[in-house]
């Protein structure tokens, strides 16, 4: 991830985004942040709430369940909005957006300039666009198939900390499967080279 300030090219991009005209009129401090193609463009863990439009690339919106299935709820392209929702509600601890390509996005920050944004009625009627497309979208997805290799993969990635599962019997129980099940997962893991064993009953991911 990488921040640009560069003052031309965050007008550039402005001036060529769908938005301009509502953005031209908000008085706030713009930046662009560019990622490689892989990493989280938003996550749960993230320390600083922004608002970002992503003006080239296409990012993947997921949600994780606590037992590893992934349910895909969008794909995002030129124009498409991310933090629309945390304008009004904390962020959700399960969404994910990654990169499929090198990405960039207009960004700002939604807790310095929020008071701003709610008083600016034309940049409101574009976060309801944003919002009712979303939830049509939403009504229509289901959760991707998923073996129970990927779940435990996603289960070890999104919801353990640092990658590592400690303890058989509960990680089993959030997993909806037996400690044997999930044993045998993470041993045919270890024999692949994608998870460690590094005590009794703890795994960690291997990236």
């Amino acid at each position: 991830m990488e921040r640009i300030y560069d003052k031309k090219r965050i007008a550039d991009c402005i001036a060529h985004s769908k938005y301009h005209a509502v953005l031209d009129s908000l008085d706030i401090d713009f930046y662009l942040i560019q990622y490689e193609k892989g990493e989280l463009v938003c996550s749960p863990y993230e320390s600083e709430l922004l608002f970002k439009i992503v003006e080239q690339g296409v990012i993947n919106i997921y949600f994780i369940r606590d037992d590893g299935t992934r349910y895909s709820l969008s794909n995002g392209t030129t124009d498409y909005f991310l933090g629309d929702m945390e304008l009004f509600y904390p962020p959700n601890a399960n969404i994910y957006a990654e990169a499929v390509e090198s990405l960039v996005c207009i960004s700002f920050s939604i807790e310095k300039h929020k008071e701003t944004l709610l008083c600016n009625t034309r940049f409101l009627q574009l976060i309801c666009g944003s919002l009712s497309a979303k939830i049509g979208l939403m009504t229509t997805m289901d959760a991707a198939p998923a073996s129970l290799t990927e779940r435990v993969r996603s289960y070890m990635k999104y919801k353990c900390s640092d990658g590592t599962l400690k303890g058989i019997e509960q990680a089993a129980f959030h997993l909806h499967c037996s400690a044997r099940q999930l044993q045998r997962i993470l041993n045919q893991c270890e024999s692949a080279g994608s998870v460690r064993k590094i005590g009794k009953g703890t795994y960690k991911l291997l990236q």
